[in-house]
């Protein structure tokens, strides 16, 4: 009987980064191009064989994490199998993984949350090597890991945040590994070594002691590598699904509403007497009145009338009173529950 493919995906971060969205909610769960990210990640996996068998592995935080990611998928994905593993402590992704040990047995497919690539999986589990790590070439690859490799492909080493920009195979946080087993052996000496920086535990110096120990594995490049670990990669994710593919029509707006492709604008949204695009994603049940409003996600229940917004990221149930749709556009960045009056 073949073997069930675990797909891992550590989310137990504080996202700082995301601030003050993350407050009231998980990383994951913040919108972009009409869905949470969670759901665009879950969406990836599509290329994977129809008749294999897979289960889900999350590793969440104690505390919005565990309660409401756990919530989220038993209201949207009740038919995939998920366990959950909670990481109290940020020990590092190898410590992540080492707590999901029991469920990672065989292959295995992870890739971090915050992570989105446009890849075809349908091969991997045809896979001859012990594993994959998916790159990207980049310009300037000093703020990534990277993969160094050898002429048939396979990898040597991966190193973490290079001093040059000779080697521009990017690591953009997905692996494949035949055997989940190894890697958590290769973790196992890692923290008997104590190979750690800050305290974390690194999970390319775990595949580098895999490497040691003669596994084989290969680079396969991807094209698109998108991020939602910030404000402003987040917009820019917004920006390139709506540009490819994840837009709506809007055609239940009125027509004092005009509206520059490319947009998402829930169907439950009411817009009104407002100008709404480019690159703009409205969720459910937001009232938009005398605005204007561009490049922009907007959550569930956002109240916005007359003002004009830019580059922002509005949480749930916020509250924007402006002084009008033809002034200067302002930047916001408002979690959860906010009320504005500018």
């Amino acid at each position: 009987m073949a073997q069930t493919l675990k797909i891992v995906i550590p989310m137990a971060g504080w996202g700082t980064r995301m601030r003050p969205h993350t407050w009231s909610k998980p990383k994951p769960l913040i919108s972009v191009a009409g869905k949470t990210s969670l759901d665009h990640l879950l969406d990836s996996f599509d290329s994977l064989p129809k008749s294999l068998q897979m289960e889900y592995v999350f590793i969440v935080n104690p505390y919005l994490g565990k309660q409401q990611i756990m919530a989220f998928m038993q209201t949207h994905y009740p038919h995939l199998k998920v366990h959950y593993i909670v990481q109290s402590v940020m020990r590092g992704q190898s410590d992540a993984l080492f707590l999901a040990r029991k469920h990672l047995q065989g292959p295995m497919l992870m890739t971090y949350s915050d992570t989105l690539i446009e890849a075809d999986f349908s091969k991997v589990p045809e896979e001859s090597l012990d594993g994959i790590a998916w790159v990207k070439s980049v310009p300037d690859p000093r703020r990534f890991g990277v993969a160094e490799v050898g002429a048939d492909n396979t990898i040597k080493r991966l190193i973490e945040k290079p001093k040059n920009i000779e080697n521009t195979l990017a690591l953009v946080g997905c692996y494949y590994f035949h055997s989940g087993e190894k890697l958590i052996s290769a973790i196992q000496e890692q923290f008997r070594r104590d190979v750690q920086l800050k305290g974390e535990y690194f999970l390319v110096d775990a595949i580098n002691i895999l490497l040691e120990n003669k596994a084989r594995m290969r680079v396969q490049p991807v094209s698109v590598w998108l991020d939602t670990g910030t404000i402003t990669a987040t917009l820019e994710t917004n920006r390139y699904l709506l540009e490819h593919g994840r837009e709506n029509s809007a055609t239940h707006l009125g027509t004092d509403v005009e509206v520059t492709r490319p947009v998402f604008i829930h169907p439950s949204a009411k817009v009104s007497a407002s100008r709404i695009g480019p690159y703009v994603s409205i969720g459910a049940g937001c009232t938009i009145q005398d605005s204007k409003i561009e490049n922009s996600i907007l959550e569930e229940s956002v109240s916005v009338e007359a003002a004009s917004i830019n580059n922002s990221l509005i949480g749930r149930q916020v509250s924007i009173q402006g002084r009008g749709a033809d002034g200067q556009a302002i930047s916001l960045n408002l979690g959860d529950d906010s009320s504005v009056n500018l």
